[in-house]
């Protein structure tokens, strides 16, 4: 089977990337190399890509920097690759925009089950309609499945995919109070494993994407000791 996405390596460790390449290619997807940050802006501008995998600790542009300036533009899937495995290192790399967040060393096994998740997961809520009902609108809050876009008070705001992915859940369940476990197993779509504040930071940040005050949110309400939800209209 040959799943021809395109998938962005950014690593300046050779090593790492011939021995991805060739788990890629066994699986028929399309790589591109770079070896810092601004070699791989330099190949967004050039490429479609479907999945960015992007080292932390990198020369000329780091992996952090890198990260900031791809989602200025883009909600392609990026996973975070680091030596670090402290929490606070992966709630930094989350914080920024990244979808995952891989410890080096890893499992090469273990890196293609995250790519092929985020993929699964980014065709699913990132660019396919419902077919239900294409638009959500509470207050001034819009969201638009179709053409995968959020507007407060007309003003288009950015999200990632999975910031996206949990928001579309909070809505189409408006009213319905959903744990932080619920939440985790639904947009990761794997099992709940104490990922408790990977739940709250992604909450956290679509706050401040969305709320005028995140201190008081009105759109995504904290029902303590249980999890969130959005109120209906």
């Amino acid at each position: 089977m040959s799943a021809r996405e395109t998938i962005l390596l950014v690593d300046d460790e050779r090593e790492i990337v011939k021995l991805m390449e060739i788990y890629f290619k066994n699986e028929g997807y399309r790589l591109l190399q770079a070896s810092d940050g601004l070699e791989a802006l330099e190949l967004l501008q050039a490429n479609e890509v479907d999945l960015i995998i992007l080292d932390v600790m990198m020369p000329r542009m780091d992996g952090i920097e890198a990260c900031m300036r791809i989602r200025e533009a883009r909600d392609t899937p990026i996973i975070m690759l680091s030596a670090k495995s402290q929490d606070i290192d992966k709630i930094a790399g989350l914080s920024i925009g990244a979808d995952d967040y891989v410890t080096k060393p890893f499992n090469p096994l273990e890196l293609m089950a995250r790519v092929k998740s985020q993929l699964r997961r980014y065709k699913r809520f990132g660019n396919r309609p419902i077919e239900t009902r294409d638009e959500i609108q509470i207050d001034d809050l819009v969201i638009n499945f179709a053409t995968h876009t959020v507007t407060v008070d007309q003003q288009e705001v950015k999200l990632t995919p999975r910031e996206f992915a949990i928001l579309k859940l909070l809505a189409v369940n408006r009213g319905i109070v959903l744990s932080m476990d619920k939440i985790y197993e639904e947009v990761w779509n794997e099992p709940f494993m104490e990922s408790k504040n990977t739940v709250m930071v992604h909450i956290r940040k679509i706050r401040e994407k969305i709320e005028r005050d995140p201190q008081h949110p009105r759109y995504i309400k904290t029902v303590w000791g249980i999890g969130y939800k959005m109120e209906p209209n």
